[in-house]
């Protein structure tokens, strides 16, 4: 009893302090032109793939959703559909987040199912028709202060400049450099992006003017408030090739005759320099790794990437990273944040490099495990060996705008509860409890990004 009302205490210091979300995907185009949310299915459905994987894990159709490019859909049926599977949402995460969204936004007060379906469809529309309920609206209402996006290196970034230079808009919608498409030979279009790439900086041909045209997209962000550079990589290798050798890689890559053993070195050395450009910029360089991207082939072709499909694998760090931190890990200035979808590899690998390299930072739990249980296991993973201040903050990592408070009110109840546990044990005073649980949504964030 004691320990539940400790926590509730602790999450009372910052249960309404302002969000700081330096990694997520919401479109930045949803706020800057102030786009109202079409229907409830648009905003419950179809831009949640934690909600639409598990339903067509349940059987029902991807299409039947609406996510069927080109054909239309009765956004009230595929509520429906999501009516009749709610029961299978309980334990879930997402039917935490979806309760939430519901009860707080929506003063819904009765279970979804068949027979409230169009009940809290129509009072979920008839909201979504108000102007409380604009974009910018609820960006006030859930007291946002510091939102990421997650942009293409080529992208003009207008929707951020014209955000930035809106005096009605007050909080801080910043791009995110996301080059892993500019990097990889096995990408699709690979070349054609590099081509673009060259040919909108004035660059040559050449492994330098690559650099150099990445330099300068980098920059660009910078200039439009980019604080952080990510990568989606599948496995964080690291190497640091000589010139020619890299030379010869990418003109390979380019000509589409590298096969999988070269396209691996030419992206492990590519990763080296990303983190070399960062010593140099100061971007932050956040490593999202571990994820086999549109396994289900089928589903790719028909209603195209992120669409629930995306699958963990294991993940390596510390042999792959070594080469980088070999030259970079103690550089000043240098911030990588390296996250995980493999559970196993908290307390292994990430833990401990944050433990020893000033440079290195435990990313918070992300897709998979963003979860109360999840968070949890993560915090005792890795706490006992770095500590709380060698952790990044929550991320959100979502594009389900609505979700973002229930998803940082998730994080913040169970590091009070982790914290609660401690000081009950003897193992943190109350006091240093009350001023790390103020750190890690606020101070924390803000120093890891550079914000």
């Amino acid at each position: 009893m004691r320990a539940r009302e400790l926590a509730a205490d602790l999450h009372a210091e910052v249960a309404d302090a302002p969000i700081i979300s330096p990694h997520g995907h919401v479109d930045p185009r949803l706020l800057a032109d102030d786009i109202p949310f079409r229907d409830p299915a648009e905003l419950f459905l179809i831009r949640d793939h934690y909600v639409t994987r598990l339903l067509h894990a349940s059987g029902v159709s991807l299409g039947d959703l609406g996510l069927d490019r080109g054909r239309a859909v009765d956004p009230r049926e595929a509520w429906r559909i999501l009516a009749a599977h709610w029961h299978r949402f309980a334990g879930t995460a997402s039917g935490y987040w979806l309760t939430d969204e519901l009860t707080t936004l929506f003063g819904v007060d009765e279970e979804l199912s068949p027979e409230t379906s169009d009940r809290i469809y129509d009072r979920v529309a008839t909201a979504l028709a108000e102007p409380g309920f604009r974009p910018r609206a609820l960006f006030d209402r859930f007291r946002i202060e510091v939102l990421a996006t997650t942009d293409d290196p080529l992208d003009d970034l207008a929707p951020h400049a014209q955000l930035a230079a809106d005096p009605s808009f007050s909080g801080r919608v910043l791009p995110t450099f996301r080059p892993d498409a500019y990097l990889d030979p096995e990408a699709s279009g690979f070349a054609e992006r590099v081509e673009r790439l060259l040919a909108a900086t004035g660059q040559p041909a050449t492994l330098a003017g690559y650099l150099e045209a990445l330099r300068a997209r980098r920059a660009y962000f910078i200039e439009h408030g980019a604080v952080s550079a990510d990568h989606g990589v599948v496995e964080p290798f690291t190497t640091d090739l000589d010139a020619g050798t890299a030379e010869e890689l990418f003109r390979s890559a380019l000509a589409g005759t590298a096969d999988a053993a070269a396209s691996r070195v030419f992206r492990g050395h590519m990763l080296f320099q990303m983190a070399r450009m960062s010593v140099s910029d100061g971007l932050v360089m956040t490593v999202h790794p571990g994820v086999h991207r549109n396994h289900h082939r089928p589903t790719f072709e028909r209603f195209g990437p992120d669409t629930g499909h995306d699958i963990p694998v294991a993940t390596e760090y510390t042999k792959n990273l070594q080469p980088l931190l070999n030259a970079f890990g103690t550089a000043p200035g240098f911030h990588l944040v390296l996250f995980a979808v493999d559970e196993t590899v908290s307390s292994r690998e990430v833990a401990p490099l944050a433990g020893f390299y000033p440079s290195v930072y435990i990313g918070a739990p992300w897709w998979f495990l963003d979860a109360p249980d999840a968070i949890q296991r993560w915090r005792s993973a890795v706490t006992e060996t770095a500590g709380f201040y060698r952790s990044s903050g929550f991320i959100d990592d979502t594009r389900a705008f609505l979700s973002i408070p229930a998803r940082h009110d998730t994080a913040r109840r169970s590091d009070a509860a982790f914290l609660a546990r401690l000081v009950v044990e003897g193992r943190v005073s109350l006091p240093t409890a009350r001023r790390v649980i103020r750190d890690l949504v606020d101070t924390i964030p803000r120093e890891v990004f550079k914000l």
